[in-house]
């Protein structure tokens, strides 16, 4: 399997992926195993599996990383977090995912347990952001190292030029793409990509893509998206009559992102699929992608 770098750099439309999480029992394996099953006939170049606070999902991870990795859909990236880990826990991952045959990493600095809202406390014996994190995966084997990039402003600095910065560091560090964080107008993903490149850095940002189907979501993708959802979208979903329409008008919203981005020319589309497979795929069919079968 090729590394995403080189999938980026190889390719001449734009890519698409997929993040799941690890299943947390054997009882949540099935909706995982079909959630990977059915949006694999979209080829998607890769995909990834999240990690959790303090390391919490490590061996979860590790196991849903690897076997991601022998269905051979696609190449598959092992995430990897600094919370409240030490350099010796990092090294221990970063070897599993070795002997996995897991050689992408994505490198995200991580929240704290409780959310992004709680102070950040590094480990005594650990890394004390993402940038240090891709130096380290880099120093400690051939891996290929994407990062996080933020569109919406980033807590609690509200600077959009630091955030950009940030990008640039992370690139300077070794890191040879970005993935963002999820947002819901296209202009923002615009004006990061705008500001990483004003400074001369020309790494790949992957944008990155939820849809909203259920009025509950509204408060927990504000989270994901560390800022409020835009207005107009709120608005529009609360006056909705019955879920079927909330459900529509998400759906429409991140067709019509996804159309922007690919105008705009980003690399590739990441779907947060929270290992669901259903609005992800009415998605893409709208979109008219690709897919086997």
């Amino acid at each position: 399997m090729q590394s995403v770098a080189d999938l980026l750099a190889n390719s001449s439309s734009p890519l698409l992926s997929f993040e799941f999480f690890p299943p947390r029992s054997e009882e949540e394996r099935p909706r995982f195993d079909t959630s990977v099953a059915r949006l694999a006939a979209y080829r998607p170049a890769f995909l990834s599996v999240t990690y959790g606070a303090s390391g919490s999902t490590r061996d979860r991870t590790v196991a849903a990383t690897a076997a991601l990795a022998e269905t051979r859909h696609a190449t598959v990236v092992g995430h990897l977090t600094c919370v409240s880990q030490s350099r010796a826990d990092l090294t221990r991952t970063l070897e599993a995912f070795q002997q996995a045959g897991v050689r992408d990493i994505l490198a995200i600095r991580g929240d704290m347990p409780g959310g992004p809202q709680q102070p950040w406390r590094q480990h005594p014996e650990g890394l004390g952001n993402a940038t240090e994190l891709v130096r380290f995966i880099k120093a400690h084997g051939d891996f290929c190292v994407g990062v996080a990039a933020f569109p919406n402003v980033h807590q609690p600095d509200n600077d959009p030029e630091l955030d950009a910065r940030l990008v640039v560091a992370k690139a300077e560090a070794g890191a040879q793409y970005a993935i963002t964080q999820l947002f819901f107008e296209a202009s923002r993903y615009a004006e990061l990509v705008e500001r990483v490149r004003a400074r001369g850095c020309d790494i790949p940002i992957i944008p990155g893509i939820a849809p909203l189907t259920v009025i509950t979501q509204i408060e927990r993708f504000a989270a994901l998206a560390d800022c409020e959802l835009p207005a107009d979208f709120v608005a529009e979903l609360r006056a909705a009559e019955d879920p079927a329409e909330v459900r529509r008008i998400g759906l429409a919203r991140a067709i019509s992102l996804c159309r922007e981005l690919i105008d705009h020319g980003a690399p590739g589309l990441q779907f947060f699929t929270q290992n669901r497979w259903q609005a992800t795929s009415e998605v893409l069919e709208a979109l008219d992608w690709p897919r086997s079968g």
